[in-house]
């Protein structure tokens, strides 16, 4: 109890720091988000990388290229890439599963090609589930198919739609949070959906 207590604390001051990857992380740890055991070995190839992404770099890229289309997506939604802080670096390593799903997050958007309504998100969720990472992610999924439609009534047909569509992704597709993605930045965004599955 005393643990979940400190966590939380240490949630509500790194609120005020505005680094949403330093919240993220630290909410997967209060909340106990673990990789399914079976896949634990999977994300080794990924333990202790979380290169910084950079956008204005990645903008320079030819257009269609991997990069190009991650940095065009967090601009136009006006959204940063997820860093953590030197100071939370143990607890990024100790959850190689929430640092690597915070980290892959919105490279999944892109490489689904879901955008970041309700709709969108869900389907990002769905392929995470349906890839059955963790746990948490099943129960998200459980919890957002009976929100969602709720809050974003208007979303009601394209949520479920892509729902269905992230669930069949994620049974096509190889295993993706093992995947070195910031390697490939200069490669056609087609070559690397094909690569992984992603048709």
């Amino acid at each position: 109890m005393l643990q979940k207590l400190q966590q939380f604390q240490a949630i509500i001051a790194y609120k005020s720091s505005g680094n949403l990857g330093d919240i993220a992380i630290l909410k997967s740890e209060f909340f106990g988000a673990k990789v399914s055991p079976i896949f634990a070995s999977k994300l080794q190839p990924v333990a202790g990388y979380y290169p910084v992404i950079d956008l204005n770099q990645l903008s320079q890229y030819p257009q269609g290229s991997f990069g190009r289309e991650y940095a065009n997506h967090m601009r136009i939604n006006q959204l940063k890439p997820l860093n953590i802080s030197p100071e939370l670096e143990d607890i990024a390593k100790r959850n190689l599963f929430a640092l690597r799903y915070l980290v892959t997050h919105d490279i999944f958007h892109v490489l689904l090609d879901f955008d970041t309504t309700y709709a969108g998100e869900i389907g990002v969720l769905a392929f995470a589930a349906t890839q059955n990472y963790s746990q948490s992610l099943q129960i998200g999924l459980w919890l957002a198919r009976l929100l969602y439609p709720i809050l974003a009534p208007q979303q009601t047909k394209a949520i479920f739609v892509n729902l269905a569509k992230g669930r069949e992704l994620g049974k096509k597709a190889d295993f993706m949070l093992g995947y070195r993605f910031e390697d490939h930045w200069e490669e056609p965004i087609e070559d690397v959906r094909k690569r992984l599955g992603l048709r």
